[in-house]
């Protein structure tokens, strides 16, 4: 999520009252999350175990829980709980925006686009040209939306980030500030939920089509022409690259990546990244045929248990 302008690291560091190392002027152009920083950014970082990988990253401002060696080029924003200071930004930048009107005056709608009645257009949302957009849809702030687009109806865009952090008094939400971005000639099911960016976008590229009931979590790209297949659960920051296949029930672990043209049978569990090109089925996923030989192998048991005995 980028600032509306440059801001410096003095006047971030008051607007979360905390200490800071670096040049009071050092620039700062916005915040994010780990996997998609830029140079610019502030990245959060609470547990010394992902120290190193934040101080690492491309974030030239680490917002941290202790002072730490800075390295050169950077800042650091020294806080007592990045988490909670990384939501007052979140808050700050981008804030809560009560809606007034089923259609908000501040979304801009294109030529030949239908809004069914009881759909719901956020403030500052952007719809391309001859899209139909069902009733009961529900489009959130910022989202934008491409040219050709069918959105069926009860679909919800922009929803929250499923993103907690434990504590003693219960389960603190990281709020999100990003966005969802739906590239031209995509049709959306019935029912399915898409998450917003927490900081970043949740993308769905040009001319994939996915069917009803459908979760796509926060911050995840789905490529060109992919077929998703209905109660399809995909976690955050997954990766879908070009041409891929989902049939039904597949469910997908957070922050892994699924090559081009893969095919995913039904009622298979990702949790691992998997190359291009081949069909996978099972859990957990491996390739179809070698599945189908291993679980044919598992059938002939018995009958050789017997013959032993």
């Amino acid at each position: 999520m980028k600032f509306p302008q440059q801001h410096s690291l003095k006047q971030i560091a008051g607007l979360l009252d905390c200490s800071y190392v670096g040049d009071d002027d050092f620039p700062i152009l916005g915040i994010n999350e780990i996997h998609v920083v830029t140079p610019g950014d502030i990245v959060f970082v609470d547990h010394p175990k992902y120290y190193d990988k934040a101080l690492e990253s491309a974030a030239t401002v680490v917002l941290i829980n202790k002072q730490v060696e800075c390295p050169k080029g950077k800042a650091l924003l020294i806080s007592d709980d990045p988490f909670r200071d990384f939501n007052k930004l979140t808050d700050y930048f981008k804030p809560f925006e009560k809606a007034t009107q089923h259609i908000a005056s501040t979304a801009i709608i294109g030529e030949g686009t239908i809004v069914q009645p009881g759909a719901f257009i956020g403030n500052h949302v952007r719809i391309g040209k001859n899209c139909v957009i069902h009733p009961n849809v529900a489009i959130y702030d910022h989202c934008e939306i491409g040219d050709n687009v069918t959105i069926h109806a009860g679909t919800v865009i922009g929803s929250e980030a499923f993103y907690y952090k434990n504590r003693p008094e219960g389960f603190d939400k990281l709020k999100s500030g990003g966005k969802v971005v739906i590239e031209d000639h995509v049709d959306l099911g019935a029912l399915c939920t898409i998450d917003r960016g927490v900081s970043g976008i949740t993308l769905i590229k040009q001319g994939s089509k996915i069917d009803n009931q459908v979760h796509i979590g926060h911050d995840s790209v789905i490529g060109y022409k992919c077929l998703i297949a209905s109660q399809v659960g995909i976690a955050g920051c997954v990766v879908i690259e070009d041409q891929v296949t989902i049939w039904g029930q597949v469910g997908i672990a957070s922050a892994i990546s699924i090559g081009r043209n893969a095919v995913i049978l039904a009622q298979s569990g990702i949790s691992k990244s998997l190359e291009g090109d081949k069909t996978y089925f099972g859990y957990p996923a491996e390739e179809a045929r070698k599945k189908y030989k291993e679980l044919a192998a598992i059938r002939k048991i018995p009958t050789i248990i017997e013959k032993l005995g």
